[in-house]
């Protein structure tokens, strides 16, 4: 078993969730209902993480094993998410990156991954300079698989504060100040996690592998 964090500019996006892997919903500038795959364009998709990348810097970071998916998390400036202008709780901060949407494979969570990709990308920003971020959090719901957003309370527990309240989309943002005393190793503590073991995608469990696995 290997886990590591990779670039979502250059992850294989096949092994994204089935939802996200044409999901353009935050780069879409018209209204659309708050749900992930609500705009979709597979091309278009692939394109923006690449051209984010190019022109600003990476935009995600996305955690697999053994080339498998096990999650990941979306982030850019506002400019880049045309979506965000478009929130309830009003527009975003200018020129400060926006977190956009985490998912995670339904075996990985509540294992402490949500964590482990919220630090890489705080991490990976303010070692760019920047010295804040913002989220539009989802609140009243808890079907966070199918929501383009990240829940408020996970934000909260994370260091976040409210700075424009609002029932269902609040805005929330973090001082990256905050993070200058990380040390940890996060591909350790990646690889620390008691995720169950995944079954092989090509291969079906034998008893075998299952009592191996026990």
């Amino acid at each position: 078993m290997s886990r590591k964090l990779i670039g979502l500019s250059v992850a294989d996006r096949r092994h994204l969730p089935t939802r996200c892997v044409g999901c353009v919903y935050w780069e879409s500038a018209a209204g659309l209902p708050r749900e992930c795959g609500a705009a979709c364009d597979d091309s278009l998709a692939a394109r923006w993480a690449r051209d984010v990348a190019a022109d600003w810097g990476e935009c995600g970071r996305v955690a697999v094993e053994d080339g498998e998916f096990l999650g990941f998390i979306k982030y850019a400036p506002p400019g880049y998410v045309p979506q965000s202008g478009r929130m309830p709780s009003g527009p975003p901060i200018a020129d400060v990156p926006v977190i956009t949407c985490m998912h995670l494979a339904s075996e990985a969570r509540r294992h402490g991954l949500g964590g482990v990709l919220l630090r890489a990308a705080l991490r990976d920003l303010a070692g760019r300079g920047e010295r804040t971020v913002q989220a539009y959090a989802i609140a009243g719901r808890t079907d966070y698989e199918t929501a383009p957003m990240v829940g408020v309370e996970f934000l909260l527990r994370h260091g976040f504060t409210v700075v424009r309240p609002h029932p269902e989309v609040p805005l929330l943002s973090l001082d990256l100040k905050s993070l200058a005393m990380w040390s940890e190793n996060l591909e350790s503590v990646l690889e620390s996690l008691r995720i169950p073991m995944r079954v092989p995608t090509r291969a079906p469990a034998t008893l075998a592998a299952r009592r191996g696995g026990e």
